[in-house]
């Protein structure tokens, strides 16, 4: 069995007095296994770096135990808790050149020199920063210097390594080239991380499970296709997926083996009342008033169906984004081929029952995804 590196255990974090300062974690608990690479993904604010900076020991819990390596490590300062962090600040030592910085924690440990220079080349080779590490740190740009604070974290010999915006200063080529590197390298090692990121892209790319914060909350611990097909949330489900889930208020009833969900304007997504368990049809019934949410991938443009009318398409290379304005508000579809239509054309939507995510209008929590309960 997979070992548990990392327990958080009910984490508040305040800043000011308990109970009357900001809280900024709120009672957040989650494990880590050995070997995974975990995303803390939200915006700016939610709590995230917080909760990072807690685990490293720069930040000091308001509430709650932090478990790693099998030792209770909340009360212990940073250097006793055997983590490697990149942080976003960089932190590079301004007196020594990249190659010192990067071998630092090598050297302290007195490896042998062979050894910390081959270690040294190989991690810079991997971040592409070979020809930089006789440089001075204050002749950087900010996407060398994060490569090289990346490089110092990577290198060292730690329980867990904490990844603070590890790429948010690297151009999209550089950066999407360097996920890849950076995950195989962590993974070959065996090395456990958890990374801080406000990017879906970089988070579902790197990362085994995927943490989604908001308000300091935890809102979702999965994996990244749990988030996506099975969010636990209305939070999640919009937060997560791009272009965002569509959301549309709706009532639903049922009549004669079907059941009709009606959205704004009249418009009626009328299926049978087969296609969904009845668990999930009692439950969709019960409520009355909810809210469905389906990906843009899942709305097709058919043949009969409710009628949407264009208001811009997009393509990007590799896919159409279409725009229409449908019962009251805009629904978003993805094609992935180029798409004939124009604005102001009218279009007939179809969704299908087994991609419908419901949700309680009141709380946000999910109640079923396609014709399961969540």
């Amino acid at each position: 069995m997979t070992e548990s590196v990392l327990r958080l255990e009910n984490i508040d974090k305040f800043y000011g007095p308990v109970g009357l300062g900001v809280h900024a974690v709120r009672d957040v608990s989650m494990e880590v296994e050995e070997g995974d690479i975990i995303a803390l993904l939200g915006s700016s604010g939610c709590g995230k770096t917080s909760t990072l900076r807690m685990i490293a020991g720069f930040e000091e819990t308001s509430r709650g135990k932090i478990h790693l390596a099998g030792r209770e490590v909340q009360k212990l300062p940073p250097v006793r808790r055997h983590v490697a962090m990149a942080f976003e600040g960089y932190s590079l030592y301004p007196t020594v050149n990249v190659r010192d910085n990067i071998a630092f924690a090598l050297k302290a440990a007195r490896l042998p020199a062979a050894e910390v220079a081959a270690k040294v080349q190989e991690v810079a080779e991997m971040l592409e920063i070979t020809d930089i590490l006789d440089r001075s740190p204050n002749s950087l740009s900010g996407g060398q210097q994060q490569r090289a604070s990346l490089a110092r974290a990577l290198i060292r010999d730690a329980d867990l390594y904490l990844l603070d915006e590890p790429m948010g200063q690297l151009e999209p080529q550089l950066r999407t080239l360097l996920r890849g590197r950076i995950k195989f390298f962590i993974k070959e090692r065996g090395m456990t991380a958890i990374l801080v990121t406000h990017d879906q892209t970089e988070a579902n790319a790197l990362a085994d499970k995927i943490a989604v914060m908001e308000e300091g909350v935890l809102q979702q611990y999965a994996t990244p296709a749990e988030i996506k097909d099975r969010p636990a949330n209305l939070f999640t489900g919009t937060f997560v997926g791009e272009p965002p889930m569509n959301v549309f208020p709706v009532t639903a009833a049922a009549s004669g083996g079907r059941l009709s969900i009606a959205l704004a304007d009249g418009v009626v997504l009328d299926y049978a009342e087969s296609d969904f368990a009845a668990e999930v049809r009692d439950r969709i019934l019960t409520r009355g008033d909810v809210m469905i949410g389906v990906r843009p991938y899942a709305v097709h443009r058919s043949e009969t169906g409710p009628t949407a009318t264009i208001q811009a398409n997009q393509w990007l290379g590799d896919q159409s984004h279409i725009a229409a304005s449908f019962a009251g508000q805009t629904v978003v579809l993805v094609e992935h081929h180029r798409a004939d239509v124009a604005i102001g054309e009218p279009i007939s939507i179809r969704v299908d029952a087994h991609d419908l995510h419901v949700f309680d209008a009141e709380t946000g929590m999910a109640i079923s995804h396609g014709p399961e309960l969540a």
